[in-house]
């Protein structure tokens, strides 16, 4: 099974940075779309970020858009997330999620279209 490990998570004032990692060695990690999701106390899960298996495509939810930026490192089997300029919205646990990149042709960025998921780890933005 494909098991993703998050991590850099934590707390960060208002307009700080902070590194989220999804890594998952020993899998073939360039067959892999890799998504985050976040979800706060008494929120659904949403979308955050994508990126494609071959890390040439990206998407970005309109309220991270210019502030979150994703890449991906498959010689690493690792996906990051570069959070800046951090807002008290972002406060969230954040998933790392995962699909083969034939297993749909569905690319809408819903928790139903990712199949493999990490524990999450959360990250609060607060002054």
């Amino acid at each position: 099974q494909l098991q993703l490990v998050e991590s850099g998570g934590g707390l960060v004032q208002p307009g700080g940075s902070l590194k989220l990692s999804c890594a998952a060695p020993g899998f073939t990690w360039d067959l892999y779309v890799i998504a985050w999701f976040r979800q706060g106390p008494g929120r659904g899960r949403e979308g955050v970020s994508r990126i494609s298996h071959t890390g040439g495509s990206t998407y970005y939810a309109d309220s991270v858009k210019g502030r979150f930026t994703i890449s991906r490192d498959n010689a690493k089997n690792t996906v990051y997330l570069q959070m800046n300029d951090m807002r008290p919205e972002d406060t969230a646990t954040y998933y790392c999620a995962a699909r083969h990149y034939r297993r749909t042709v569905d690319f809408r960025l819903l928790p139903d279209n990712y199949n493999y998921w990490g524990q999450g780890t959360r990250v609060t933005v607060s002054s």
